[in-house]
């Protein structure tokens, strides 16, 4: 062992490295190279400056090694890659490093010094444990196996107590009852709640803005107020990102990451999301709980979730605002939003949904790094949708993104519940969805009634719009046969009809129609607020795209083309097969119920006590003989279609059963015009 070099930044646990390399040295009767690697950008006081700290060096060095020491001043931006590079020109055998960040960089760069050196170094490196007498951290662990600290019985009263004073202060009691004042506009009630949400702090800022995304639990007016809150955070430092990253990984962040940018991209009540670079030169984004976040949320919907229990009982509070719903929705957003795993899933989710869409995309997740509080995301690297170049692509996106939102509520049922233009990314030719921690979901019966909806705006089919509005409304109201009900939809659809397609928006569209059906006291699916507002924030960006497309044209070439789906697996002879012998289980099961409900077969059947009537017999007559010929007609013709498309099948059965159908459908039309 005849050369060991060690680096120093000057700082005292950086000393202590020195110490030991000299200490190795002196056993060896080997050379000491003290090596300081300074950014040039840090450079102070010119040439005097960089001739002092090179006498600085060249005295420590002395100092620990005598006549066998010497040093090297290096200006370079990257100390790691300078201190390799000084190992190979001194041809050192061993190079000494400390394990605490030095200073002078940023510690997020420097922080991954010993590691880099160890992987690049042409010897053997040895990483000093400098900061064992220095009381520093212990090795970072998994957060789920740290201890939780519950809060207090004191920490819950203060921040109730906290919580109860600023309701007093801006009155959210009236805001929340029904309001004695006349005089107090909703607006201004809007505006209280708003200011209370903003003192009361980020978690609470974080609460309101989930509301502003539910138009069907808050008036138009809290809504539009509390679109505008913002949960300033002071942002995390840098070791405290780091530190939360560790926990997550189980290894040095530097094991995992090339680089990390310190200024986060966001900072929120949440999280905070930083860029950084893999190992192999992916860019990632990467998305950091805040330490204690989860727990201060928890504490303060536990605190909500007790309120809503005790306002439950009372109707004044669910006269202008549901509280008990209100809170119950906040706090299952909230715990999913605490849990990356969901976003990780919902991306995974919506790749699978979009992968028909070639101009429509999401960033992909690696899995095999994210955990319930660490989310790492490929990095869109593109530019604001509405900046995006002009040309075929940009045309091609504009419809493919509201086709691909259609895909996403009318088909799938899953769809990006807030997708304003700021979630949106254009990068090489594709619109990028960000942000899917907020999804919603539409169960079929909803969906289908959606897609009658647009088509029957399209067709300006007023009679249509009210009956489906009929068929959605979760109570049967009598009012939706009322005049004026459907006076209001012939406006709406006559006022749609007259607006140029840059002015056409589905989102206030659906919205006008859920505030029409609230005045008629008809209450829709909540979940049709959502997807007014989605859509109206998706269709602004489609907009940006290409002002003239007709949203209800593109409805129009979804449905054609979905149904020409359908007609293309329905003639396959598996599903043909099975749709055959599906219709035949279904028909013995009616004739097995007609033969209980007339006692031709054993068992319990229908009694109707019923007085006689020559009229109402033959009607009942009429309706079983036109069912049994339906039945006959439908089974034929599947029979036909089966037979059409078998391999194998003889000849003469499908033009036998073709006629059958005819035959029977034939005699079917023939009753029904006969007895009009």
């Amino acid at each position: 062992m005849k050369r060991i070099l060690v680096a120093t930044d000057r700082s005292d646990t950086s000393t202590r490295a020195v110490e030991w390399a000299a200490e190795m040295a002196d056993r060896y009767s080997a050379e000491l190279v003290v090596v300081r690697v300074v950014a040039p950008e840090h450079v102070a006081g010119g040439d005097a400056g960089t001739a002092s700290a090179a006498a600085e060096l060249s005295e420590l060095a002395e100092r620990h090694a005598g006549a066998r020491g010497r040093a090297r001043l290096e200006f370079d931006s990257q100390p790691a890659e300078a201190i390799v590079a000084v190992a190979h020109e001194e041809r050192a055998d061993i190079v000494v490093v400390g394990n605490v960040t030095m200073r002078g960089r940023t510690q997020f760069l420097l922080g991954s010094v010993p590691n880099r050196v160890s992987h690049a170094a042409p010897c053997t490196v040895v990483i000093v444990n400098s900061r064992a007498t220095d009381g520093g951290p212990a090795t970072p662990r998994r957060e789920e196996e740290a201890p939780r600290v519950a809060a207090s019985e004191g920490e819950v009263l203060g921040r109730a107590a906290r919580i109860a004073a600023v309701a007093a202060k801006y009155q959210l009691r009236g805001v929340l009852e029904r309001n004695s004042d006349p005089e107090t506009s909703e607006a201004a009630q809007a505006r209280r709640l708003r200011n209370a949400l903003e003192e009361l702090g980020p978690t609470f800022a974080k609460l309101g803005q989930i509301l502003s995304t539910q138009p069907d639990l808050l008036p138009p007016a809290f809504i539009r107020e509390l679109s505008a809150l913002q949960d300033n955070v002071t942002p995390l430092r840098e070791p405290d990102v780091v530190a939360a990253m560790e926990r997550e990984l189980g290894v040095p962040w530097e094991d995992v990451f090339e680089s990390l940018e310190p200024e986060p991209m966001a900072a929120g009540t949440i999280a905070q999301v930083h860029r950084a670079i893999l190992f192999g030169g992916g860019r990632v984004v990467v998305k950091v709980q805040r330490p204690g976040a989860e727990r201060e949320i928890l504490q303060d919907l536990g605190l909500l979730e007790e309120f809503a229990r005790k306002a439950a009982g009372r109707r004044a509070f669910t006269e202008v605002i549901d509280v008990p719903a209100m809170v119950a929705h906040l706090s299952s957003s909230l715990r999913r939003e605490l849990d990356f795993r969901h976003e990780a899933g919902n991306l995974e989710r919506m790749h699978s949904v979009l992968k028909g869409f070639d101009h429509v995309q999401v960033p992909h997740v690696y899995n095999e790094l994210s955990t319930a509080r660490l989310l790492v995301m490929e990095e869109v690297q593109g530019i604001p949708v509405q900046l995006a170049p002009e040309g075929e692509a940009r045309l091609a996106a504009g419809r493919q993104l509201i086709e691909a939102y259609y895909e996403q509520v009318l088909n799938e049922g899953f769809f990006h519940a807030d997708p304003h233009p700021g979630n949106m990314m254009w990068w090489n030719d594709k619109v990028y969805l960000l942000d899917l921690g907020m999804v919603g979901e539409v169960d079929g019966e909803l969906r289908r009634a959606l897609l009658l909806l647009l088509l029957a705006f399209w067709q300006e089919d007023t009679e249509f719009v009210a009956d489906l509005m009929a068929s959605l409304s979760l109570e049967p109201m009598p009012s939706l046969g009322a005049p004026e009900f459907r006076s209001e939809l012939a406006d709406l659809v006559e006022r749609y009809r007259r607006l140029p397609l840059n002015e056409l928006r589905l989102g206030p569209l659906l919205q006008q129609l859920t505030e029409i059906s609230l005045r008629h006291g008809v209450r829709l699916p909540a979940a049709l607020a959502l997807i007014g507002k989605a859509f109206g924030q998706m269709q602004q960006a489609a907009a940006e795209l290409d002002p003239s497309l007709d949203p209800f044209s593109v409805a129009g070439t979804f449905y054609l083309r979905q149904l020409g789906n359908r007609l293309r697996a329905s003639t396959r002879p598996r599903q043909l097969f099975y749709e055959g012998q599906k219709l035949g289980v279904r028909v013995d099961r009616l004739f097995e119920s007609l033969e209980r409900v007339t006692g031709a077969r054993p068992g319990a059947g229908l009694r109707v006590e019923i007085p006689d009537g020559e009229e109402l017999t033959g009607a009942i007559g009429t309706a079983g003989k036109r069912i049994a010929l339906g039945l006959t007609a439908a089974t034929a013709m599947v029979s036909t279609a089966i037979t059409a498309t078998a391999p194998r099948a003889a000849k003469w059965t499908t033009p036998t059963f073709g006629a059958a159908a005819a035959v029977f459908t034939g005699a079917l039309l023939a009753d029904m015009v006969r007895r009009r």
